[in-house]
Parts: C-alpha cells; sequence; structure tokens
C-alpha cells in the first residue's frame, strides 16, 4: 500500500506540534517504509448535505459520505479540510478516514423537508464517494438509492472505477434524467498514475467504467483533473481522445491548485517521485498563477492566469472540440421529485 504524502504537516489550527525522533532508525529502511494502516472513524454528522456559494463551481448542495481519502493523490485540495477535524492533511487525511454511517438516513431526512426545492446535489463535492471504504460501508450506494427513490438529480465525480457496481441504480437514474457521472483522467501513464494517485483505479480501469457507464445509457463527463503544467498537460489530446473512443459525452479540466496544506504535500512528493521533472513543473505552476504556486482568486482560480494557462486552455479547447467533447451533458430533470418516505414508510405531510 503506498501513500501520497510522506508528511505528518503541522495543523494549521493547532498550537504545538510532536515530530518523531526517527534518528535511531535511520538505517531501518523496512522500518521506515512500512505503510500507515487506514483507520476508519465514526463520523456523527448531524446533517449530510452542504451548502456552498462558490462561483467557481457548478453545484450548490454536495453530499460527501466521507471525510478524509484513501486514494492519496498528492495534489488532493481537500486534505487542508481534515485540519477542521484535528488531524494533518497529509498521512492522516489518506488513513484517518471519518464514515457517516447515518448518511442515508440524513439524506432521507434533507430531501423530505417540505420547503426543499429540488436543484443538483453532487456527489463528492469534497472527497471521493467512491474511494475504496465505498466498497466496505457502500454509504454511496445507499444514499443513490435514496435519491432514485425521490427522483433527486445527482451528480457523481469519481476517479474510481467502482461506480460501476452501481450500473443497475445509475441506468435506471439515467432513463429518468437524473444523472450525471464525471470520471476524473489526469493521465494515461499507469506509472505516474501509480505514483501520484497511489490507491485510485489505473488509467484503463477509468476508461473501462466511462465504456461501461456510456453503454449503461448514463451521461458520462471526462475531466481531466488537475491538469499540472509541465507534468501532463502534454496528455489532453490522448486523454481526450481516449475518453471520447469510450463513450464520454463532454470534457472539462481543472488547473492544479495548491491551497494552505496541499503545498508542502504536492512539494515533497514531486521532490520525491519526479525529481528531474521539479524545477520545471514549478516554474510552470508559477507561470500560471502570477509567480506564485496557488491562486484563491474567484474566477482565476480553476483556469489560471498567463500565457501558459492560455496554452492549456486553447489546447483543451481544440481537443474538445475535435472531439465533440465540447457541450455540456444532457439536462436534468428536476420536475419529477417527490420528497421521499420517512423511516417509517410514511410521506411527510408537511
Amino acid at each position: 500500500m503506498r501513500h501520497g504524502s510522506h508528511l505528518n504537516p503541522p495543523n494549521r489550527f493547532e498550537t504545538t506540534y510532536s515530530e518523531p525522533d526517527l534518528e535511531q532508525l535511520e538505517w531501518d529502511d523496512e522500518y521506515l517504509s512500512q505503510p500507515r494502516r487506514i483507520k476508519y472513524i465514526d463520523d456523527q454528522a448531524k446533517s449530510i448535505v452542504t451548502e456552498n456559494d462558490s462561483p467557481d463551481l457548478n453545484f450548490r448542495y454536495s453530499v460527501n459520505p466521507y471525510r478524509g481519502c484513501a486514494h492519496g493523490c498528492s495534489y488532493c485540495y481537500a486534505r487542508p479540510f481534515h485540519e477542521y477535524l484535528g488531524f494533518n492533511a497529509g498521512l492522516d487525511f489518506e488513513t484517518k478516514i471519518m464514515v457517516k454511517h447515518e448518511a442515508p438516513r440524513l439524506l432521507r431526512d434533507f430531501l423530505s423537508q417540505g420547503d426543499w426545492k429540488p436543484e443538483l446535489i453532487a456527489f463528492s463535492g469534497i472527497t471521493d464517494c467512491y474511494q475504496p471504504a465505498e466498497r466496505e460501508f457502500q454509504l454511496t450506494r445507499q444514499c443513490l438509492a435514496v435519491a432514485s427513490e425521490a427522483n433527486q438529480p445527482v451528480g457523481i465525480v469519481t476517479k474510481n472505477a467502482l461506480v460501476v457496481r452501481d450500473l443497475d441504480l445509475l441506468a435506471s437514474m439515467a432513463q429518468r434524467d437524473l444523472i450525471h457521472v464525471s470520471v476524473s483522467i489526469t493521465t494515461l501513464d499507469t506509472q505516474l498514475a501509480r505514483e501520484m494517485e497511489p490507491r485510485t483505479s489505473i488509467p484503463a480501469a477509468r476508461l473501462r467504467a466511462i465504456r461501461e457507464l456510456a453503454a449503461a445509457g448514463v451521461p458520462t463527463k471526462v475531466m481531466v483533473s488537475p491538469i499540472i503544467a509541465g507534468l501532463n498537460d502534454h496528455e489532453i489530446p490522448e486523454i481526450l481522445q481516449a475518453a471520447k473512443e469510450a463513450g464520454a459525452l463532454s470534457a472539462s479540466y481543472i488547473l492544479l491548485r495548491l491551497p494552505l496544506t496541499v503545498e508542502p504535500v504536492f512539494l515533497e512528493w514531486l521532490e520525491r517521485t519526479q525529481p528531474t521533472r521539479k524545477e520545471r513543473v514549478l516554474s510552470r505552476i508559477r507561470q500560471t498563477r502570477e509567480g506564485k504556486l496557488n491562486s484563491s482568486e474567484f474566477g482565476t482560480r480553476i483556469r489560471g492566469t498567463g500565457e501558459i494557462a492560455e496554452q492549456i486552455r486553447s489546447l483543451f479547447k481544440v481537443f474538445t472540440r475535435k472531439h465533440g467533447l465540447g457541450q455540456p451533458l444532457p439536462p436534468l430533470d428536476f420536475t419529477q421529485f417527490k420528497p421521499p418516505t420517512t423511516g417509517k414508510g410514511q410521506q411527510w405531510l408537511f
């Protein structure tokens, strides 16, 4: 088992920080290379639907059955959220996974509110809802079943081929225009994917997932995300072609973001796994961020600025047009919504 991060960076909300003294183990490669085991922790959240007001996102509401993500992607923008829980954004984010066991019930309660006016709910607004924990807990599947019962439109974003396990639900929702699925493909290079996204599905498996989703009639988009200038931006044409051949209908991308404690995690990963590319990658990133490694400004944080960012935008536009991936996915239908039954099998009256 690999980790995307080899760091335990200080939690920015904590006033003290302890660092293990491993000097006596300096030459014990076997001990130092042992992976940390994943620990699942009960998350007693009282709600499951999160609201955001970001103008950069195409959804207002999201559902995240898990906090933290064992995929271990070195670049994951969700890492700093783990610090709100008292953990760190490095190894803790990948190995201390909060599990919202009550997620299906909480979603049912939310959708049963009399004042809910249906609009898109995104699954994986923060962490991947089909991460390894889903194999065991199946909370995403249970939440999908609630949404399907209520005819509640859902958008899924994932980089795990596990999504096809739920083809029965997804195909049924697709027949009612209730589902969009976006599959993230960062690279077609299996070795790079294993280094950068250690416990995600390999690229071939993600393409196979797109193929199976498309064959089942599920509207599917490919997300080339994140694009890391100087590392994977040259793969844009090949990724889009492969996704189109697999059956994707649309495509989008996000430029690498390194907010807060994502930066030291990514820099350590870059130095450790891509030492010959490090300076080139950092130079290219800075050229898309006005000399910095990150920008948090709405409107530019997703696409970047400057000549390199414009070249990436143009390249992406040319090949989405070439492969017919420039249009949005078919519209979702919000008119069919009906509040789900309560836990007692009754409709809410008010």
